[in-house]
């Protein structure tokens, strides 16, 4: 059982629907949505990944709410009475920040928002809370602390993000936005500076950025292709195909297309030249070898996946068996997989 379940129980009377429940681990978040048991329940999530496991989770429980993903949390189309937010204890600080002020802007007038946390008389939650609503309360024992605040007044809206300029080959640097909850904010990824240096682009290329995040591998790969080259960026997180977008659209870019997928199943097979990658660490491998498995069917003959990774020992063998026996290369204490489709 969710250890945010007895905070709820000792908030539930500040509870009104309808009820729109911020992120959260899907079993957790069907947890919730049981216990809460209100026929007005939204399930917000930034990742269509996420976004599924919640759907799977809420039916095995038995319990109906409508799942909705969005680059923002203020574009839900409805407003709200209460915002719940389990907030993870190690979660992205600035994350958490984004999450409350733009929860501020989903409530009615005198709506409220609670935050759970797992940490017994956690510091965080009161003083942010305070900062932006006014005023907060809570309630804190050995299973957390419970937060919850009111919304009398209005303040503008406030979006987090950070420029990033960073030099990744001899031309003008590279300049992108990056906003919490996408992978690598605020920076570029030590990652994705060597897979950049490991890469071989040709003028023309069809690159796909599979996992784009912010979409400054692909902006930097498709700087390399041009003037005839093109890029298509792909991410579960739909924020990060937001991202994507601005910034291949900033960055001058013609020739480009964004996708929000869980799985890239509608492109075509043999489709490009490139598939640059750097796949998330967790799931047991499982994303990994989907991402290989796509990137195989959807390069052309020759075609080039250039993987980065710390864990050779688990990965190496994942594109093994697929494309055959890759070449390895070692940059700023990342290890690159590249491997060609034959065939």
């Amino acid at each position: 059982m969710s250890r945010f379940l007895p905070l709820l129980d000792a908030t539930r009377q500040r509870v009104r629907p309808p009820v729109a429940l911020i992120l959260g681990a899907p079993r957790q978040v069907a947890n919730l949505v049981q216990s809460l048991n209100e026929p007005q329940v939204v399930c917000y999530q930034m990742d269509l990944y996420q976004a599924a496991r919640v759907r799977d989770e809420l039916a095995a429980v038995g319990v109906t709410a409508e799942v909705q993903t969005a680059p923002d949390l203020w574009d839900l189309p409805q407003d709200f009475q209460t915002v719940l937010y389990p907030s993870p204890p190690r979660g992205e600080r600035e994350l958490k920040i984004d999450m409350v002020e733009q929860g501020f802007h989903l409530l009615r007038p005198h709506g409220t928002f609670l935050a759970l946390s797992p940490i017994e008389n956690d510091p965080f939650f009161p003083k942010l809370m305070k900062k932006v609503f006014g005023k907060s309360a809570l309630a804190s024992s050995a299973e957390g602390t419970a937060v919850w605040s009111h919304r009398e007044n209005d303040r503008p809206r406030r979006r987090h993000e950070m420029v990033v300029q960073a030099r990744v080959d001899e031309g003008e640097p590279l300049r992108f936005v990056t906003r919490p909850g996408v992978f690598s904010y605020g920076r570029l990824d030590l990652g994705a500076r060597a897979l950049l240096t490991a890469a071989e682009i040709r003028p023309g290329d069809r690159i796909l950025d599979l996992g784009c995040g912010a979409g400054a591998t692909g902006i930097a790969a498709a700087r390399r292709a041009q003037p005839d080259g093109h890029v298509t960026f792909i991410d579960s997180n739909v924020r990060a195909i937001a991202l994507a977008e601005l910034n291949a659209r900033s960055a001058g870019l013609n020739d480009f297309q964004t996708l929000a997928t869980e799985r890239p199943d509608s492109l075509p097979a043999a489709l490009f030249d490139v598939v640059l990658t750097n796949p998330p660490y967790y799931a047991q491998q499982s994303i990994t070898q989907m991402f290989t498995e796509h990137s195989h069917r959807l390069l052309k003959p020759s075609g080039r996946l250039y993987l980065v990774t710390k864990q050779l020992d688990e990965v190496e063998p994942l594109v093994r068996a697929v494309f055959g026996e890759p070449e390895l290369f070692e940059s700023r204490g990342y290890l690159i997989i590249v491997a060609a489709k034959t065939g």
